[in-house]
């Protein structure tokens, strides 16, 4: 999910190395008919950017999981959740 955001910051020529990119990722289990499920997952995005690109990275947070494979195949049976924090330098 993160790789996907890389690419989509990318395109937007935004660079995410060194360190300028991370993500922090919660599951959530649950008890399902009576089997612990994973039942959303959690996504926050940090994010620094160059000054002016900010509202270009916010896109790319906003529209990224639509190219996500990970996101697409397990969104059938899992929430998936995303924000992010985009700080310009």
């Amino acid at each position: 999910m993160t790789g996907t955001l890389a690419v989509a910051l990318a395109a937007r020529k935004i660079p995410t190395q060194p360190d300028r990119l991370s993500s922090e990722v919660e599951g959530f289990i649950e008890n399902v008919d009576g089997k612990p499920l994973i039942t959303r997952i959690k996504v926050h995005y940090a994010v620094k950017v160059p000054k002016g690109k900010r509202e270009e990275a916010l896109r790319a947070i906003e529209v990224h999981e639509k190219g996500c494979p990970a996101s697409q195949s397990v969104q059938r049976g899992i929430a998936i959740e995303w924000d992010g924090t985009v700080v310009e330098e």
